[in-house]
């Protein structure tokens, strides 16, 4: 699909010309590399099995089933955007723009269902499907994205006690500690207005999920005891956030440097005070 839709397209301007085959090429270059590393540095670790596949619905209080939604939308939003950017058709940019995304997605999965360690989640599999479908819908119905998904991230305290499993440096805690995970669902108000509202354009609402307390997939098997033989145990529980967002791609400025930085930072929640339910009761942040 690259191949034949990047590199070799035919386009009357040379400026477009230029800018397929680049984004044709870098595109091959990253998705094949990507693969190639994944392989190498974390499959390999595993011995190689025959396909099969994992029922991991019930892990990590599903946290990371909308990591996977929210991944796939970012990718599909990433590459629909590019396509636009090198002069490609709305019908191309959704076609495979937007499902460029499900299908490296698919590739990880198929490796995943080789490996002993892991198998294919046809979980994981929905989960990617929905992230991309919301980003090709919104594409498809208003030619922008109103609602966009979004991630947020602070150190939690159970990282030190699973370093193995949650990370031991704020880089690989980031990536895998789900407990200083949150996902948002962040909605423009302005976009379903009329033109002359005077509601800020680049204001959104937010509503969060998280959950934290958790030690292990499916429950916390690990046994905390301190030097004198006090034992710690935590509680697994869900969270439920309200919040004010910024969309950073509304925010008007006519540097075309800012724009890049604002496009790219627009995966991640802008920080506000917000409100928590957890554990049956409402509570107030100021992060």
């Amino acid at each position: 699909l690259f191949v034949n839709h990047f590199a070799f397209a035919q386009d009357s301007s040379s400026v477009f010309k230029k800018r397929k085959i680049g984004l044709g090429v870098f595109s091959i270059a990253a998705t094949s590399s990507s693969l190639i590393y994944l392989n190498q540095a974390w499959y390999q670790e595993y011995n190689t099995s025959h396909f099969h596949t994992f029922n991991d619905n019930e892990e990590w209080l599903q946290m990371d089933k909308v990591g996977h939604t929210v991944t796939n939308f970012q990718i599909a939003r990433l590459m629909m955007d590019a396509m636009d950017w090198a002069g490609y058709t709305k019908k191309k940019q959704i076609v495979i723009g937007g499902l460029s995304g499900l299908a490296y997605m698919s590739a990880i999965e198929v490796m995943d269902g080789y490996s002993e360690g892991w198998g294919f989640s046809w979980g994981d599999m929905g989960a990617n499907a929905l992230g991309t479908g919301i980003a090709i819908g919104q594409k498809a119905l208003w030619n922008e994205q109103r609602i966009q998904l979004k991630v947020a991230y602070r150190p939690s305290p159970y990282a030190k006690y699973r370093p193995d499993l949650l990370g031991n440096s704020f880089a690989t805690e980031m990536l895998k500690d789900y407990n200083g995970q949150t996902y948002w669902l962040s909605i423009n108000p302005s976009s379903f207005m009329k033109k002359e509202t005077k509601f800020p354009k680049w204001l959104n609402v937010a509503f969060g999920y998280g959950a934290e307390g958790m030690l292990g997939a499916n429950y916390n098997n690990v046994i905390i005891e301190d030097e004198s033989g006090n034992v710690t145990s935590f509680n697994r529980y869900r969270q439920g956030y309200f919040s004010l967002d910024v969309d950073l791609t509304r925010i008007k400025t006519k540097s075309k440097v800012l724009k890049s930085i604002f496009y790219g930072l627009n995966i991640i929640k802008i920080p506000f005070p917000n409100l928590e339910l957890s554990e049956g009761k409402m509570k107030f942040n100021y992060y």
